[in-house]
């Protein structure tokens, strides 16, 4: 192999697919990168088997080839190098880079061992493509509440699925679920797409971005986005029946403005450290107002006001971290916050009357 790219389209290249390489694992070969080329391309890979990322881009090829690189080491070298051309050349299984007056030999593995990257069959795969900010905000609103809890790996991920001609995400760990319908669909659709790879999917998306393709057959999703493709495994398994704990009616509605609710959260979750976050929220139908309290046994507590609309007088104890990220998550300049007693769940979402996603709190116990 021998060829000559820019340094600027290599080191992108290398940042894009080099986080999923993974140095602790039994299998070396999985902690390098795969250069090969294709026609007048170079495609750079890594996979660690869950999910395979691969990136085009340009290249000048004089002679075509493969070799396989150690990731960390390849892309912290070409990203320490000046923003000229970069000549890459394989000589008995060893890398030689030329850029100006750098030179250096890193020694590679041939490409053969690498693991293949996984494929999907187009012709009979579900199809849809987003537009890159609907994308965005939808996994943003919906990946927040996604567990770590690996012994309930269907709740390690968001959840696309089919409902009444929508598309929808949702996602849950147990304490808080969210919801996010993102566009019209005649497929039908149930799979669970792992964090890690929403994450990856973020990352890759670049200010040159249009639109987010995506392809699901039964065991995979495939992200193509521009010159970069996301291939990852889907979570094998049944995500609870989650519109069954969506209050259809509540007893208190609150409405404010959102900037306020968030300053008067944030304040008060400085007091509530001590207390594991727990903040209580009073709303006050009387005097117009939501009022937040938290103490902080060592230090003090705090009593933080906002203006509100209250429909029925009620107090509720919730996580004010929680509560703090839902809210950076919810559109509009308003919000509706309703619940029921202290210990049913609340929910929270824009005034709009064409919103398209809520956020659900479990209450904790005061």
């Amino acid at each position: 192999m021998e060829l000559t790219v820019t340094q600027e389209n290599l080191t992108h290249a290398l940042s894009a697919v080099g986080r999923v390489a993974n140095t602790k694992t039994q299998l070396p070969i999985l902690s390098n990168i795969l250069l090969r080329t294709d026609g007048n391309r170079l495609l750079v890979a890594a996979t660690n088997l869950e999910i395979a990322i691969t990136q085009y881009i340009g290249a000048k090829i004089s002679k075509p080839g493969a070799i396989t690189i150690p990731a960390r080491l390849m892309s912290e070298f070409i990203s320490s190098l000046p923003k000229e051309t970069v000549e890459l050349k394989v000589v008995n299984d060893n890398l030689h880079i030329k850029c100006g007056t750098y030179t250096s030999i890193i020694n590679g593995f041939i490409a053969d061992e690498f693991p293949e990257l996984p494929t999907i069959n187009e012709s009979s795969s579900i199809q849809y493509s987003i537009k890159v900010e609907d994308f965005k905000q939808a996994v943003s609103q919906t990946i927040i509440t996604t567990s770590n809890d690996s012994t309930r790996p269907v709740l390690t991920g968001v959840y696309w699925h089919s409902h009444e001609g929508q598309l929808y995400l949702a996602a849950t760990d147990g304490y808080r679920l969210s919801e996010r319908r993102l566009v019209a669909t005649k497929s039908d659709l149930s799979v669970i797409i792992p964090t890690q790879t929403l994450q990856e999917v973020l990352r890759n998306i670049t200010e040159e971005s249009n639109e987010v393709d995506i392809l699901f057959d039964d065991t995979q999703v495939r992200f193509r986005i521009n010159d970069a493709e996301i291939i990852s495994h889907l979570i094998d398994g049944n995500f609870p029946d989650y519109r069954q704990l969506v209050p259809a009616t509540s007893e208190t509605t609150v409405t404010l403005n959102k900037s306020d609710f968030v300053r008067i959260t944030k304040i008060a979750g400085l007091f509530a450290r001590e207390s594991g976050g727990s903040v209580t929220l009073t709303a006050s139908s009387a005097k117009k107002s939501l009022s937040v309290h938290s103490i902080a046994s060592q230090m003090g507590e705090n009593t933080s006001d906002a203006n509100a609309d209250v429909t029925e007088d009620g107090q509720i104890t919730l996580n004010s971290r929680y509560l703090s990220e839902a809210l950076s998550v919810v559109d509009g300049e308003t919000v509706e916050f309703s619940f029921s007693g202290k210990i049913a769940p609340c929910v929270l979402k824009s005034t709009d009357k064409n919103t398209n996603y809520y956020h659900i709190i479990m209450p904790l116990k005061s």
